[in-house]
């Protein structure tokens, strides 16, 4: 089991990183290795409960899990659990707090890989990969929001 913790201050709002974070459907455009992303939404709640799908290519090895959505604007929150693929339990939460002129962001990922045979290498990896990803979100706030 591999538990991460991000944080990162940006000059944007909470709202702003919320809608961002929340904008799966444009995950392709600016997450690395994500090339495809499938959403249904809820059609009581489309905004705030829905399933994406995440396509993911590393070179020639592709692979995509599903994974649960509920935003909580209130709370200024995402959470996503993955309901199948590689991976035995992957829960993540996203919070954003006011802070100065910007934003506080954390983001905190906890999973496990299912297949014992290739945990050990893939676990690591996929935990380096989430800096990664954050800074893309960092990124692409700078580019929407300026």
């Amino acid at each position: 089991m591999m538990k991460r913790s991000f944080e990162r201050h940006v000059p944007h709002s909470p709202q702003q990183m919320l809608d961002l974070v929340a904008d799966v459907e444009s995950y392709p455009r600016f997450i690395p290795h994500c090339h495809r992303m499938d959403v249904t939404r809820s059609p009581s709640a489309p905004d705030t409960r829905f399933d994406a799908r995440m396509h993911i290519r590393f070179g020639p090895i592709s692979q995509a899990y599903t994974s649960a959505i509920a935003v909580a604007p209130e709370a200024m929150t995402l959470a996503a659990r993955a309901t199948d693929g590689p991976f035995s339990h992957l829960d993540s939460l996203w919070r954003f707090e006011p802070e100065g002129q910007g934003s506080h962001i954390r983001f905190d990922i906890d999973f496990r890989i299912a297949n014992p045979l290739i945990r050990s290498v893939a676990e690591p990896a996929f935990a380096a990969k989430q800096d990664e990803i954050v800074d893309a979100f960092v990124a692409e706030a700078a580019r929407r929001y300026g």
